[in-house]
């Protein structure tokens, strides 16, 4: 079910003690293709040594496999501050194999699991919740937020944002700081893709 594929070469050495978990919604796990995400993460490992662990799902019981694997098998959990998902879907729902999934099933998949994590999406599927469905989502996982993009991918995908968001949490753990200087430093990109937190 699982494919997990290291984001860098074993001679890399990195001191941070942050990491991103990227869990990618692919069409099938048994293809083994280097995606756009995965060359992001490697460039995040090498430009700023933050280290990553990749896995990739086909299916909702792929993304909760890999969510279980990650909490209770990684004695690094508490260092992985963003869990980053890569995956299509319409306003409030991801898709994995033509199958949509609302935001309200993915919160009850992380029950409890997220405490102290932000959830960020990328532009891959926009993300446009209400107040009462973020308040439920927080609620439900634990998360201290949740960020993606009000615009979807159009011509221009969040990737190389992502990074600098990424970043700036690797500098800075207050997230509302770190999002206000990701606006000042970014302005143009942030409005244009529409970056939105939910906290």
């Amino acid at each position: 079910m699982l494919e997990q594929q290291p984001k860098h070469s074993p001679n890399t050495v990195t001191d941070s003690e942050y990491f991103i978990y990227c869990l990618e919604g692919v069409p099938d796990i048994d293809t083994d293709t280097v995606t756009k995400a995965q060359e992001s993460l490697e460039h995040l490992v090498q430009k700023f040594g933050i280290a990553s662990i990749y896995k990739t799902c086909d299916t909702i019981e792929g993304l909760e496999e890999s969510l279980n694997s990650l909490v209770l098998d990684d004695h690094h959990f508490t260092d992985y501050e963003i869990i980053y998902l890569v995956m299509s879907g319409a306003n409030n729902t991801i898709c994995l194999n033509d199958y949509h999934y609302s935001l309200q099933e993915v919160a009850e998949i992380f029950e409890g699991r997220l405490q102290g994590k932000i959830l960020h999406f990328s532009n891959a599927k926009i993300l446009d919740l209400d107040e009462e469905d973020a308040q439920y989502f927080l609620d439900i996982t634990g998360a201290r937020g949740v960020s993606g993009y009000g615009n979807f991918y159009n011509g221009i995908d969040s990737l190389n944002l992502d990074q600098v968001f990424f970043n700036l949490f690797n500098e800075d753990d207050d997230m509302l700081e770190v999002v206000e200087e990701l606006h000042q430093k970014h302005y143009a990109l942030c409005k244009l893709l529409d970056f939105r937190l939910y906290y």
